[in-house]
């Protein structure tokens, strides 16, 4: 009698996701969107309004507070992250979100509050170990090892490395085989990132743009449960932008919860799900990001006196930016 064999899917390497993650190849279908379809979905009913409560967050925060002599610069009451989805953090220069970021990553300690992620505590957790939980951020000042190699960098993200103990580092058996992997796993991000040519360069001398997406690579090497993009965009060659939108919504069809602070609305608006909006240190709204641009409190924290114009018309950012120069 004939067996019959079952017959898998073809399942596509994640580092081809990119690609499919907003416009598929011609004739074929996009892997998959389920994440985004259900962030969609839970989000739908939920209130605009600041501090507002999501159906499934992976990141409370409540009363947290940092101030720097008489100037409170983060006023936090109440704030969550829905898991599985893109959330943008806005605001002007000088709200906070980048203090913000510090706070919760652990790189500063607040006056007061609290915060958890993935239901543990992580207040006055060091950096590292809030690392090890799967929280991984990236800097709107790049930090890489200028006098290492691009592939270097990036095996420094590795969350496993045995041959980093003095004794076993004599014994290559033992590391040898987890050492081979993390270099594969490596290599794979860089092609992904459009970086593999670049592995054996030292990254002081990669551009500005190269090195915001080096950072992101490498903060992919621990397989995070939530990312945190500070100003990802800052830098970046525009041939390059698209590239990196794509890869932001990728990670989300990976399992991966992604919180980004952005300047460029039009990047806000395209590929967020959820908007939270900084101004003087406290969230003044939030919302999905059509809502969130025509909320008067946005549009007055960014434009003043357009209080009347849709932040969404582009025309109207470039007439406040040649009103400043």
């Amino acid at each position: 009698m004939r067996e019959i064999k079952e017959v898998k899917p073809e399942v596509k390497p994640f580092q081809d996701l990119a690609k499919w993650a907003t416009k598929a190849p011609e004739g074929e279908k996009l892997i998959s969107t389920a994440y985004g379809d259900k962030v969609t979905k839970d989000l739908k009913f939920v209130d605009n309004k600041p501090g507002v409560h999501k159906p499934d967050p992976i990141l409370v925060a409540d009363h947290v507070t940092r101030k720097f002599g008489g100037m409170t610069a983060v006023d936090v009451e109440h704030f969550e992250i829905e898991r599985h989805g893109i959330t943008a953090l806005i605001g002007p220069n000088g709200a906070g979100k980048t203090t913000f970021f510090n706070l919760m990553t652990g790189f500063d300690t607040p006056n007061t509050g609290e915060w958890r992620f993935d239901g543990r505590d992580m207040a006055h957790m060091q950096p590292e170990k809030v690392a090890r939980m799967g929280m991984v951020r990236t800097f709107q000042l790049t930090k890489v090892m200028s006098r290492l190699t691009v592939l270097d960098n990036m095996l420094l993200g590795a969350p496993v490395q045995p041959g980093e103990g003095m004794f076993r580092s004599l014994i290559p058996g033992l590391w040898k085989k987890q050492e081979q992997e993390n270099v594969e796993k490596a290599e794979a991000l860089l092609e992904r990132f459009l970086l593999i040519k670049k592995k054996d360069d030292f990254a002081g001398s990669l551009s500005g743009g190269q090195r915001k997406l080096l950072e992101m690579a490498r903060a992919l090497m621990r397989d995070p449960k939530l990312v945190m993009l500070d100003e990802p965009m800052a830098g970046v060659n525009p041939a390059l932008k698209q590239s990196l939108l794509d890869h932001i919504m990728s990670l989300r069809e990976e399992g991966t919860t992604v919180l980004f602070v952005e300047h460029d609305i039009n990047m806000v608006r395209h590929i967020a799900d959820w908007v939270t909006v900084m101004a003087e240190g406290k969230i003044v709204a939030e919302g999905q990001p059509k809502s969130v641009m025509n909320d008067p409190a946005v549009i007055d924290a960014y434009l003043g006196a357009h209080a009347n114009i849709d932040l969404g018309d582009d025309s109207v950012l470039d007439l406040k930016e040649s009103e400043e120069h």
